[in-house]
């Protein structure tokens, strides 16, 4: 499944260093706003260790991870809904995503520029939220004159449907995102289809310098009071670091340099890590000769959804599953001494796929 995490805020943040140290794209950038035009698609490996403990047992032809794709979209400004600095054509990227990367600029350096000319991460957070609403009380707006006629003459949906987005407008014009509106999932799904920007859960990143990277600073603190009642992540790492890491031919240089720093793994990883979790997604593996692969799959998937990730006709014809848990499979050391062991089970089409199970499917088309 193609799922996409957008990376926003605003010029000279760090976005597009972020992004390349993902992703390994080498997008051109200068210390200006507006240095990135068009948005940058990466495809990021999420890091799992499970799957090289798997690999290690079964010895395959090669080694598959799962993948999610990461945006980099260009720095938006106080204006962007109205259409300032390219706007809505940026915020138009953002729609297509499914979660957001909301980078905060958490460093003092005089030599890169800030566009509002001082380093404030809560007021620069407003200013990207603000537009966000704007543009979503836009479409809202948009959506209730188009039900209000239908609800006045008495059509019950429409009316329902109207009191939703009324909920939301109202919710909107209080300075609020769509992702915390007091309704619940009913209500929510409801506004799903206007794909509103406020409405995708959000994880925000403080950008800071090598001496804040294990415990932060003054920026740091001021973004997680900020944020503090939206329930929302708050990851600190250090941009311009993870470039030096990234930089690194081996291995050993890149584990050597982290613990100069007395970090156990990249930022990176963490944030990759913390974007699967964001999107609510979980993983299985298939482990065959051939193949060691992990399969990416929604929270809540039963077993004939799982099987149609690796093809729609594994659903259509869903027969049962064979399946072993993580642990069970590392413990047994094989697919065969788990069967022995009585650690293989099969299940049916109401089976809820764990995270970390090791699946075999049967099926017929």
């Amino acid at each position: 499944m193609a799922l996409k995490c957008g990376i926003v805020g605003l010029p000279n943040v760090g976005k597009s260093t972020l992004f390349n140290c993902l992703s390994n794209a080498k997008a051109q950038s200068a210390n200006f706003p507006f240095c990135t035009i068009e948005p940058n698609v990466g495809t990021i490996t999420v890091p799992d260790q499970r799957l090289n403990q798997l690999a290690e047992l079964v010895n395959p032809e090669r080694i598959m991870p799962t993948t999610i794709e990461i945006v980099d979209i260009a720095g938006l400004v106080k204006g962007a809904s109205k259409g300032e600095g390219l706007g809505n054509q940026f915020l138009g990227n953002i729609r297509e995503c499914d979660a957001i990367i909301h980078v905060l600029r958490c460093f003092d350096d005089g030599n890169v520029v800030h566009v509002d000319g001082s380093v404030d991460p809560v007021r620069d957070k407003e200013v990207i939220d603000m537009e966000l609403q704007l543009k979503d009380l836009e479409t809202l707006s948009k959506r209730i004159e188009k039900v209000r006629k239908q609800a006045q003459v008495g059509d019950k949906e429409s009316k329902k449907h109207f009191d939703i987005f009324e909920k939301f407008r109202i919710h909107l014009e209080q300075g609020q995102s769509a992702r915390s509106a007091p309704v619940d999932d009913k209500e929510r799904e409801i506004v799903h289809d206007l794909f509103l920007l406020t409405d995708k859960p959000v994880m925000y990143v403080c950008n800071v310098d090598e001496g804040s990277v294990q415990s932060g600073n003054q920026h740091v603190e001021a973004v997680r009071e900020a944020v503090a009642a939206e329930d929302a992540e708050v990851i600190v790492l250090g941009a311009a670091i993870e470039a030096d890491i990234a930089s690194l031919d081996t291995y050993e240089e890149r584990q050597m340099f982290l613990e100069d720093l007395g970090l156990e793994e990249p930022g990176v990883s963490k944030l990759i890590q913390s974007a699967y979790k964001l999107l609510k997604l979980q993983t299985y593996f298939t482990a065959g000769e051939k193949e060691v692969r992990a399969w990416t799959i929604e929270e809540g998937y039963k077993a004939p959804q799982a099987a149609g990730v690796i093809h729609t006709d594994f659903e259509k014809g869903f027969i049962r599953a064979e399946v072993i848990g993580f642990d069970d499979y590392i413990e047994c050391g094989s697919e065969s001494a788990a069967r022995d062991a009585g650690k293989l089970h099969i299940e049916g089409k109401e089976y809820l796929v764990k995270d970390g199970d090791v699946m075999h499917f049967r099926f017929n088309v």
